[in-house]
């Protein structure tokens, strides 16, 4: 039997928890798999596409045409793409792109199987095989997204929100508990939607508060709120739960009032730096993480500054920026015109991203001579890498011990650790000892 298959992701976490459901039917069909391989050499290859920005699509296409450069030498037999891009550009990738054998969007890739000749097992358990370290996993809680801002593609590509049901979910993590999974991101386009589609209420509170209660969870991180209508009952289970991490994923975009309403994000300045401040009230010791856009149309330059002011002002613990990029079928390029010059967008991104920077080191600096629970990740040269509960795995800062102090230590484990020391993002620190 061809049995050799190489699956690769690409963009979100969202979608390698859709590669780790699909590789785990793969192997109980009796394939090899390999996840994202430096140099595939399976005989079938399975991409997961990313359609979000220009860069990611980009990327996408040209692991398309690398694949099939494979199979025009005959190293590869048969290749599929599934995921975001292929769920909006099918027709056209189609025509574009005849060495692909099938293409899969965003929800029928369970398809692929069929093709090979075997049946979906949705009994299957555990359902996925994890590719991130064993420790921690990725927990996805809905699909699509209902906020439809100007500039984003998400809702054309998954469609509206849909909730997973909550015994679903905390079966799976229960699975995910017993294979050795002791950190949990919980991910979805818009966390704070969910529940609103099957329970007719905001139910992630309650999500999180019952995921707290299984045995063996110790982590449990939030990614991807929205700031309107946010639930503040989730501050509350932050702040009872010990193992729900003081850390929030919100993305702002941005904060002039004018850019907000173009963006249509249904928020103002004023209402959003009053979500921050009850947030910090909440939860004093929280780590905000917020995602922040330069270039959008109608940004002129104060409204740059005001950006700036903002961040220097409200001191994000974690962020990341991006240029804005035109995205057809939104709202912004069929309404307004991509008027700001490539060049000015790169200059806005790279001011922002060096005062975030000179924040995110002082910030760093504020945590020399605490002692703080580290889970360690990998060991990486002379040290072991690892995190705190304010980390999230791939996007935030890292802590590094030396391995010659802490021979002992093992990866997924849960440390005390002294920090002694950081650099413009990651800390440096060392064993507690009971004496310190």
């Amino acid at each position: 039997m061809n049995n050799k298959v190489d699956l690769i992701t690409l963009g979100c976490s969202k979608n390698l928890v859709d590669s780790e459901r699909l590789m785990r039917q793969l192997q109980h069909a009796g394939y090899t798999v390999t996840h994202d391989a430096e140099e595939p050499r399976g005989e079938i290859a399975i991409i997961n596409t990313c359609g979000f920005i220009g860069d990611a699509k980009e990327e996408s296409i040209n692991m398309i045409l690398q694949q099939g450069q494979r199979k025009a030498t005959g190293q590869l037999k048969q290749l599929f793409v599934m995921g975001c891009l292929s769920q909006r550009y099918l027709e056209e990738l189609k025509a574009e792109l005849p060495e692909v054998d099938g293409w899969y969007g965003k929800f029928d890739y369970k398809g692929i199987l069929t093709r090979l000749g075997h049946a979906w097992d949705n009994a299957l358990t555990p359902g996925r095989t994890i590719t991130t370290p064993s420790h921690y996993a990725y927990i996805k809680i809905s699909e699509g997204c209902n906020r439809h801002c100007a500039y984003c593609a998400i809702p054309i590509i998954t469609g509206q929100h849909k909730s997973r049901p909550m015994e679903d979910i905390l079966d799976e993590v229960r699975q995910l508990v017993a294979q050795g999974v002791h950190e949990f991101q919980v991910i979805a386009q818009e966390l704070t939607y969910y529940g609103l589609d099957i329970y007719h209420r905001r139910a992630l509170a309650e999500l999180i508060d019952k995921m707290a209660d299984i045995e063996g969870v110790k982590w449990i991180r939030l990614h991807y709120a929205y700031p309107t209508d946010f639930p503040m009952d989730v501050l509350d289970v932050m702040r009872r739960r010990d193992n729900v991490c003081r850390y929030l994923d919100i993305a702002l975009q941005h904060i002039a009032d004018p850019v907000l309403s173009t963006m249509h994000r249904h928020i103002t300045k004023a209402e959003t730096v009053q979500l921050l401040q009850r947030i910090r009230e909440a939860v004093p010791d929280i780590h905000i993480r917020t995602t922040l856009m330069v270039g959008h149309p109608g940004e002129d330059e104060a409204a740059f500054q005001e950006l700036l002011d903002f961040t220097r002002q409200a001191r994000f613990e974690r962020m990341g920026a991006f240029a804005y990029s035109e995205e057809e079928g939104t709202y912004s390029a069929t309404h307004y015109s991509d008027d700001i010059p490539d060049e000015v967008k790169q200059t806005r991104l790279s001011k922002l991203m060096r005062l975030q920077q000179r924040i995110s080191e002082e910030v760093q600096a504020e945590k020399v001579g605490q002692t703080m629970t580290v889970v360690v990740d990998r060991k990486e040269g002379d040290y072991w890498v690892g995190r705190t509960e304010f980390d999230s795995p791939e996007v935030d800062p890292e802590v590094l011990i030396l391995t010659t102090d802490a021979p002992d230590i093992q990866v997924g484990q849960f440390i005390q650790a002294t920090i002694t020391g950081n650099d413009d993002f990651d800390l440096y620190a060392r064993l507690y000892t009971s004496n310190e």
